[in-house]
């Protein structure tokens, strides 16, 4: 017997005509290209997403067929998010910053039949023009007539100015309903070996993942709020931001291209920003801004990171400096992406400062509706002591069963969870805490060592601005821990005073062997230290040493 409740599927579309019907005249601002503040609301977004399904359909755009992007975070981006799922065709967000054969790669797997394209990527396309001719028939170049590139493209292409094609579209489309299980979004993943893989969002599971995302102890978001997401919306979809403001009736700030600590200042200070999101490389540039200037933030109280560890002076210094909780979140493509948040509990509640860092350090609760485990080597599952660590799994509505082009259920082990490629501990309070990736963990005579709790010391250092750990070979040990270090600009670094920092911290047979201090370090394209990078260029290192 089944409930006598109203069947209305979960579908965007519906997020975005509740914005428009019931948060009508909330803000959303974009800092443009152009060098301009745009301003409209949620009425105007679901208004001009309805006459961009009419752009699309002249395009030749149909149901299930992928609509790509190369943009940054700003309004016309956003009406794509919601005119190609409205209509029932794909969003397919392509990171820009990854490398141009990949690019085309993920563009040509994919099939995407039209790609929408900000400015500052109108000769990444021109590149790339002739590898993706199979599949790309329409190159959309987001921006106004007055600023259109003259750019090369491959025979059977036809390039257009978005704002062209909106003015001349009529806007009487009406929303259709559908299967809520209708593909919805593609995002094609950097944190794989080998080729990037797709995962494939439904209108479902994005609804389930922004309704849980959305709640008091994740990101707590209120239609009173002034959001500003730095998570790039060509990485998994901003952290579902887009959809959640939409949701709540929140304020939408987008911050376009300029993500240095002195744009993100200005804005988030001009545009009265409550709670932003982004990873830590972002606040830890906005961080030195403000030190070096004196700047305060006046109205941001919350900021979410993730996508790697926060160090635990990041923490310290936004709320002793600047007032402001610095949360951390975890997740990942193949999860839409939220999968943990660290929101107190009752026993976190009256920790002292020092207690308190240290508890912030974890990645998080579980959001409600889905579910985690650690297990060992055999698939055992570990006790949640907050000392066993092993291979993280998770399970979900909002969770991938397989890559996009393999067959369903592919991605999952044989019990049906997903293997996440993390080595975690669990503590007794359901708080999850990341030791390592699975493949950066380093193993020494038998053990293991955390390359992540290495960093987070290191950069306690006052004078070292980023640090990364590697497993190195050695002849003995198998691997051992190298430490590779960036000094603060205007400070020499001596090898010796980094190591003092770990006195007392960790066990002996923990410390890096040697400290190599190094210009920079590499970022994947979503802003993580490139471990990859790292381990082929010092894999060697102390076995070279020794010849």
């Amino acid at each position: 017997m089944f409930g006598l409740m109203q069947s209305r599927g979960l579908l965007i579309s519906s997020i975005l005509t509740h914005a428009a019907r019931h948060h009508a005249g909330t803000e959303v601002v974009s800092r443009t290209h152009e060098g301009t503040t745009h301003r409209y609301t949620w009425a105007d977004v679901e208004r001009r997403s309805r006459g961009l399904v009419r752009v699309l359909q002249k395009l030749g755009v149909g149901m299930h067929d992928r609509v790509g992007t190369l943009a940054w975070n700003g309004y016309r981006h956003l009406e794509v998010y919601y005119a190609a799922p409205g209509m029932g065709a794909i969003c397919h967000t392509i990171n820009p910053r990854l490398h141009p054969d990949d690019i085309a790669y993920i563009v040509n797997h994919a099939a995407d039949c039209v790609l929408f394209v900000d400015m500052s990527f109108a000769s990444l396309v021109s590149g790339i023009a002739e590898r993706i001719a199979g599949s790309v028939r329409h190159v959309v170049m987001l921006t106004d007539a007055a600023n259109m590139p003259d750019i090369a493209l491959a025979p059977g292409m036809t390039l257009h100015c978005y704002d062209d094609l909106l003015a001349a579209a009529d806007e009487d489309f009406a929303w259709p309903e559908f299967d809520e299980n209708t593909a919805s979004a593609l995002c094609y993943t950097s944190g794989t070996t080998g080729r990037p893989k797709g995962v494939l969002y439904s209108h479902r599971s994005t609804f389930l993942h922004v309704y849980a995302a959305s709640m008091p102890d994740v990101l707590c978001l209120r239609a009173s709020d002034r959001i500003l997401p730095v998570v790039p919306m060509f990485h998994v979809n901003a952290w579902g931001i887009p959809y959640a403001t939409a949701l709540l009736g929140a304020a939408l700030i987008l911050p376009g291209r300029h993500l240095d600590g002195a744009s993100m200042a200005d804005l988030l200070n001009s545009e009265r920003v409550t709670m932003s999101a982004g990873v830590p490389t972002v606040w830890l540039g906005l961080l030195q801004h403000l030190r070096a200037t004196g700047q305060k933030l006046t109205t941001t109280q919350r900021i979410m990171t993730g996508g790697s560890a926060a160090p635990p002076l990041l923490i310290e210094a936004f709320r002793d400096e600047q007032g402001v909780r610095i949360e951390h979140g975890w997740g990942m493509t193949e999860l839409s992406p939220v999968g943990t948040y660290n929101a107190p509990k009752a026993a976190q509640v009256g920790l002292g400062k020092d207690e308190a860092v240290r508890h912030m350090l974890k990645q998080g609760r579980i959001l409600p509706g889905i579910d985690m485990k650690i297990v060992d080597g055999d698939g055992k599952e570990l006790p949640w002591d907050g000392v066993s660590f092993g291979d993280l799994l998770v399970r979900g509505p909002w969770v991938a069963g397989a890559y996009f082009g393999d067959a369903p259920g592919s991605a999952l082990e044989p019990d049906g969870w997903f293997a996440t490629g993390d080595v975690a501990t669990i503590d007794p309070d359901g708080f999850m805490e990341i030791t390592d990736r699975s493949k950066d963990v380093i193993k020494s005579g038998g053990e293991w060592i955390s390359s992540i709790q290495l960093e987070n010391i290191a950069v306690s250092h006052p004078d070292v601005a980023e640090a990364a750990v590697i497993a190195a070979l050695h002849p003995k040990w198998d691997e051992r821990p190298l430490l590779l270090v960036v000094a603060r600009p205007g400070c020499a670094l001596d090898p010796r005073s980094v190591l003092s920092v770990y006195d007392g911290q960790v066990a002996k047979w923990w410390l890096p062997d040697e400290v190599l201090v190094v210009d920079e370090l590499p970022h994947t394209a979503t802003g993580k230290l490139q471990k990859t990078t790292l381990r082929t260029r010092y894999r060697n290192h102390y076995l070279d040493s020794q010849r």
